[in-house]
């Protein structure tokens, strides 16, 4: 990994490139072993660098938002990790409905921007603890609204470095996928249309959303959100509770007693605890149901 260090240095600024950076620092699960190297660009001039630098090299490297939805395995990851927090620009125009916003910037406070200027249509998007580049990757949606509603453009990084402004339409957004990763591209920007509203409905509707969240998921506990997709014609919550296994636990990871969709990191959970009861759970949902159950968190490094 030194090499691919000194490498990078010729592409970054040296203060935006740390070795042995422990992700449980970067995860919503509160867990991780460290990356070998992690790696802030400061634009997308520099990431487009970094990215060229990782492919001349043969080096893995793994794009990281706000880690809402990413488990990291107890031993690390062997490859560059690449950090979107410096794209957290965000302008606003109330009278186009538009809001141009970069891909670390966190979807509560786009769906903030968007009340401040009344602007709905992003409501749904208020609770999701995420960044805006991660939610386009993955079509995000909650309480029967999704991003391809309301994005219009995404500015992306090709996997040669190259910088492109692509139409919605040609991202193929579907449930909680889009071309973006198998095409490796990062988005670095987003375009998204909004329409006037009243202020005053808006915020009824985003403290609404909220009380049901906290109602209903498990916020005191590190977690990853939803553990897994919804399989056609289920729900992976009912599942799992039909399944018995509420408030089943491996370890310190555990089924959350309040919503068996969420697997919630109970007491100093393991990266091993949590992907064995993810293992288990899908285990016994199979041998219930007939349904194989298909991970929504994303995993990386060793285990």
């Amino acid at each position: 990994m030194t090499g691919i260090y000194e490498k990078l240095l010729g592409a970054a600024d040296k203060n935006h490139i740390k070795a042995g950076e422990e992700m449980k620092r970067h995860t919503s699960f509160r867990v991780g072993g460290p990356a070998a190297c992690f790696v802030t660009p400061g634009d997308e001039k520099e990431l487009a660098a970094v990215i060229k630098t990782c492919k001349q090299e043969n080096e893995t490297y793994f794009i990281l938002g706000n880690g809402s939805n990413l488990l990291v395995g107890d031993q690390g990851f062997d490859g560059v990790v690449i950090s979107m927090d410096s794209f957290n620009s965000c302008q606003v125009n109330q009278e186009t409905g538009m809001i141009k916003a970069g891909a670390g910037l966190s979807l509560a406070r786009i769906a903030q921007e968007a009340y401040k200027a009344s602007l709905t249509g992003f409501e749904f998007a208020a609770g999701i603890p995420g960044t805006l580049g991660g939610a386009v990757v993955m079509n995000a949606g909650a309480y029967g609204s999704e991003m391809k509603e309301v994005l219009r453009s995404v500015k992306v990084v090709t996997g040669d470095g190259d910088i492109l402004e692509i139409p919605a339409s040609e991202l193929s957004l579907g449930y909680r996928t889009s071309c973006i990763i198998p095409k490796q591209y990062v988005v670095v920007e987003a375009n998204i249309r909004l329409k006037e509203g009243d202020p005053v409905s808006i915020k009824e509707r985003m403290d609404e959303l909220a009380r049901r969240r906290k109602e209903k998921q498990p916020l005191e506990f590190p977690s990853a959100g939803s553990t897994f997709k919804r399989p056609e014609g289920h729900f992976a919550g009912k599942l799992i509770e039909d399944a018995g296994l509420r408030g089943f636990s491996v370890g310190g990871a555990q089924v959350s007693e309040k919503h068996c969709g969420f697997v919630i990191n109970k007491n100093q959970a393991t990266a091993a605890d949590i992907i064995a009861l993810c293992e288990e759970i899908k285990n016994r949902v199979y041998e219930k149901t007939g349904v194989m159950l298909e991970m929504e968190v994303k995993t990386l490094g060793k285990f």
